[in-house]
């Protein structure tokens, strides 16, 4: 097969679907991999890079596109891309589809086999391929945060950790997930005061003894939810539902209550945000105010840290790209039910149901993979927070 990674071209995203090391693992298997040049310059790999690998080098991004039985990238296709997909070909990426009737229909319309990395599933129930971005963005989270909580860009004017004599910030953490762990990881190491609210008792308790008590773990309720967002100087959002728009927890309504000058980071705008007042921005613009408080909504935010995304990503996303590229894309899902989750669009027909409840739209069905279609263990609903996810592409 001969698999294409073109360039992205989403605002400030320097992340590459291939790095050169899974560009050896595909030519180790026999197939043919086309670089648009300069797709991995954001990470520090350079044409040359990719031509040891086995690469070969395009001049463009349509040639990648003409000339490839699969693409592979990072972000969802732009307007400009996907009116280059055809019939037959997949298109292996992040796409969230659920916030994006745009895109749905421009994939709709091409025909392409679109296989969307947040929602392959594993056998644990997880989200396999959210996972690593999810990791550095629940880690950016903080650093974002605390950065604009600084009175030079808007914020309260507090030290996340404190000092000696004076309490650091309180941090509150919705949802306990990938995202929520990982920022919670991140506060308590500068010293913040952390909580962490989920609607999963196991998982709170999974909470409560990994941290050993350097946190708190709270039930979340809708009164629990006000009392904590309103003591707080910085909310992680970090609430996913696979394939599906995120809920909206946080009301404008419930602002007037938080303090003047608190930060909001929205870690999952890329399914519309679980704030009610977010909109996505950008690395060069990433910060706006409403009713006093800072939201941070950075659409793309592992793009900050386009090196450590790209090789996090790729590790994850290549044993399943090897079995497309090996197998092609019926037969790769109908053997991996996992695999088989990734299915968002074919042939003109939404196949993910998630998706097609979101955008109100008819679902075709899925894949009949072996042994059935794997579940995701629990789930969710509008209002819930996520043990197994809270995730960022």
């Amino acid at each position: 097969m001969r698999v294409g990674c073109p360039k992205e071209i989403k605002n400030h995203e320097y992340r590459v679907g291939l790095t050169p090391g899974a560009v050896r693992e595909y030519v180790a298997h026999g197939h043919d991999v086309l670089i648009e040049t300069g797709a991995g310059a954001g990470i520090g790999a350079d044409d040359h890079a990719y031509i040891a690998a086995g690469a070969r080098i395009a001049a463009s991004a349509k040639d990648v596109f003409e000339k490839s039985d699969m693409i592979v990238k990072v972000k969802e296709p732009q307007p400009s891309e996907w009116v280059q997909l055809r019939e037959g070909q997949i298109l292996y990426t992040y796409l969230h589809l659920a916030p994006d009737p745009e895109q749905t229909k421009g994939l709709l319309e091409s025909g392409v086999t679109a296989i969307a990395y947040e929602t392959v599933t594993d056998e644990r129930g997880g989200l396999p391929l959210l996972a690593p971005m999810s990791e550095v963005a629940g880690r950016l989270a903080i650093q974002a945060g605390a950065t604009a909580l600084q009175k030079a860009h808007g914020g309260r004017g507090i030290l996340l950790g404190g000092v000696p004599g004076v309490l650091p910030a309180k941090v509150t953490v919705i949802g306990g997930g990938v995202v929520g762990l990982h920022a919670a990881r991140m506060a308590v190491g500068l010293g913040a005061d952390v909580t962490i609210l989920d609607r999963s008792l196991p998982r709170l308790r999974q909470l409560d003894d990994l941290f050993a008590g350097r946190i708190h773990t709270v039930y979340s309720t809708i009164d629990a939810l006000e009392q904590e967002v309103f003591s707080a100087d910085l909310v992680i959002g970090a609430v996913l539902i696979p394939g599906a728009a995120a809920p909206k927890l946080v009301t404008r309504e419930m602002l007037t209550g938080m303090k003047k000058g608190a930060v909001i980071v929205d870690v999952a705008i890329d399914q519309g945000g679980c704030f009610e007042t977010s909109h996505a921005t950008t690395h060069s613009d990433p910060t706006y105010e409403v009713d006093g408080i800072i939201h941070y909504c950075v659409a793309n935010m592992p793009g900050a840290v386009a090196r450590t995304s790209a090789f996090a990503l790729n590790n994850a996303t290549l044993p399943f790209a090897l079995k497309l590229a090996n197998m092609g894309a019926d037969a790769a899902m109908k053997a991996d039910p996992h695999l088989a989750n990734g299915l968002n669009v074919s042939a003109g027909k939404i196949r993910h149901q998630a998706v097609a409840e979101a955008l109100d739209l008819p679902v075709l069905g899925t894949i009949a993979a072996a042994g059935g279609m794997a579940k995701r263990k629990g789930g969710a609903t509008a209002g819930t927070t996520l043990a197994t996810a809270g995730a960022k592409a």
